[in-house]
């Protein structure tokens, strides 16, 4: 399969390290060093194995990942008479700083849209918001984090094939775009999971992956949760449904 997909929801390595903190709900002042770096090579490896672009950035973070692991395990100095400094001060720094000009971009990112809402003629505001409660449903917008674990579960849950031929490709990715837009044109939304228990096999899995990857690319469709972590569903990108970003945690004991 040739297929290399460059997105615009393909984030950072820190954006991959918050999404892995939030979803452990861990602080982000005490990190789990060996369970994040571990989770977090499992997605990379997912990453390469889809031969996603931008991979490099993430394996350096890796590698730091690793590093302050070891550092960790290493038994402290002895002669050292003062208290040697938490190898993951560094790591911290990094994301605290990131998050900063995240929420900092969410807030723009709201300004921008409060202002889209302005009307040139007065109209009644509780009228306003009880034409969008009735015509829009409120959605959490899915990253490529989230596509990539949901994938992974797929795959772990999928049996391998007894028997191997050599027979003709069955599926495409084209074939799998155009059968999921058909299924949504039946449908409101369409849960990811369900997706992928049709499918017969894991390389089945891998394309209807693929096709999701494409269509996302091309804004045909939207993966959006009801709530954090939840299911993905697959919806039409349409103006009936409100799509909001994860809200960014700001809790004093800096729990991400």
């Amino acid at each position: 399969m040739n297929y290399k997909f460059q997105l615009d929801m393909f984030e950072g390595p820190l954006d991959l390290l918050l999404y892995l903190i939030r979803k452990n709900e861990v602080n982000i002042y005490d990190i789990p060093v060996t369970q994040i770096t571990e989770q977090y090579l499992e997605c990379i490896e997912m990453m390469k194995m889809l031969d996603l672009d931008g991979i490099g950035e993430f394996l350096v973070m890796a590698a730091t990942l690793l590093q302050i692991k070891s550092r960790m395990l290493l038994p402290p100095d002895p002669n050292e008479k003062e208290n040697p400094e938490d190898p993951r001060t560094e790591l911290v720094r990094r994301l605290e700083e990131y998050q900063r000009i995240k929420e900092a971009a969410e807030e723009l990112r709201l300004r921008a849209e409060k202002r889209s809402d302005l009307f040139p003629r007065r109209i009644d505001p509780e009228a306003l918001d009880e034409l969008k409660d009735d015509s829009k449903e409120v959605f959490f917008e899915a990253n490529l984090f989230d596509l990539i674990t949901a994938l992974t579960v797929a795959l772990q849950n999928k049996p391998e094939k007894g028997t191997y031929e050599v027979v003709r490709e069955e599926h495409t990715v084209e074939n799998k775009v155009h059968t999921i837009l058909h299924l949504l044109v039946d449908r409101p939304r369409i849960f990811l999971n369900e997706l992928f228990e049709n499918a017969s096999d894991k390389m089945e899995v891998i394309v209807t992956f693929m096709a999701v990857l494409e269509l996302c690319r091309v804004k045909e469709v939207l993966v959006v949760q009801k709530r954090l972590f939840a299911e993905i569903e697959l919806v039409r990108n349409s103006d009936n449904i409100i799509v909001v970003q994860p809200p960014v945690e700001q809790s004093p004991d800096g729990r991400a």
